[in-house]
């Protein structure tokens, strides 16, 4: 099979051995693979894959077709379209998937949204239900809401019933991002838009003291992008004043079983709004296999809104 490999910080594509699915596990065919943010520091080996999963092959997520069952495996059939996120190795045209991480894809999208789904719909899910606990009528900031992750956090803070506001820093990206459900509003000065109840911090450290001060009583502040810096100065009192608490996740290296509970919640919980028409999946580039490199500097330039795409 033809992968996208890391060699010494550069993207190459390469054939592979074909990869043979064990115990539970299904061989998908990759019709789609998203990048993410992971990717990049992947590339740039600051972010090594969790064991049991390919280091030089990157690709947190991908759709494609179920092509073959390991032992055990029933889930799903031959020939299905699935989904899932995976601890790397989704650049490829061949990926092994546990049985149990695998989602169906919703019969609205095209593989390049399915493609796109996984990594940004199961984070923010699960950094703004599973751990910030955000309720319907409560503020959510959302900061960076132009990428992968932030555009999926807007709708589902908006289709839960939370008021949403999102710091978008190009000016020509604001009116997209405020069709998908927020109040868009300029980094600079974010808390004097305040209080929040739950601010989903996807920039990184520079962004922390002011957060704490614009924090509601009781509120909430999940950190799962650093790309700014990983960081910060942390005023206890300003934490022990605003009774907050701060969370901090990544999913890769999650076990098996967080991963597949953090699947079934989706699938249970949001992917039926796909079909509905009340989420999507924006679509900022999608690039051939063969041009991937292509596609990891697009990625690098920033200033997207939405997800970059490879299709294969």
């Amino acid at each position: 099979m033809r992968a996208v490999s890391i060699r010494q910080g550069a993207i190459e594509i390469e054939e592979h051995p074909d990869p043979l699915p064990g115990s539970g596990e299904v061989l998908v065919r990759v019709r789609a693979a998203g990048l993410n943010g992971a990717d990049m520091m992947q590339r740039a080996g600051r972010y090594p894959a969790p064991a049991g999963s390919p280091q030089d092959i990157p690709g947190l997520e991908l759709a494609g077709e179920v092509a073959a069952l390991g032992p055990g495996a029933s889930r799903f059939a031959v020939g299905e379209r699935v989904m899932a996120i995976v601890g790397g190795g989704g650049q490829a045209e061949l990926a092994l998937v546990h049985e149990r991480q695998l989602m169906p894809v919703p019969e609205a999208l095209s593989w390049t949204e399915a493609g796109g789904l996984p990594e940004v719909f199961l984070t923010a899910h699960d950094a703004l239900f599973a751990q910030a606990q955000l309720r319907p009528g409560e503020r959510l900031l959302v900061h960076g809401g132009a990428g992968g992750v932030g555009t999926a956090a807007i709708q589902l803070g908006a289709l839960t019933g939370a008021r949403v506001l999102a710091t978008v820093r190009d000016p020509s990206l604001r009116p997209a991002v405020a069709q998908l459900g927020a109040q868009v509003i300029a980094p600079e000065g974010f808390g004097e838009h305040g209080p929040f109840d739950v601010i989903l911090e996807l920039v990184g450290a520079p962004n922390i003291a002011e957060n704490l001060s614009a924090l509601r009583g009781g509120g909430r502040i999940v950190v799962i992008g650093v790309g700014a810096g990983a960081k910060a100065e942390v005023s206890l009192l300003a934490l022990m004043a605003a009774r907050g608490r701060i969370h901090g996740s990544t999913l890769r290296a999650r076990p098996l079983e967080e991963k597949a509970l953090a699947s079934r919640r989706l699938e249970r919980e949001v992917l039926p709004a796909f079909d509905e028409g009340r989420l999507r999946v924006p679509i900022a580039q999608t690039y051939p296999l063969q041009r991937a490199a292509e596609a990891y500097e697009r990625f690098a330039q920033g200033g997207k809104l939405g997800k970059i795409v490879l299709e294969l």
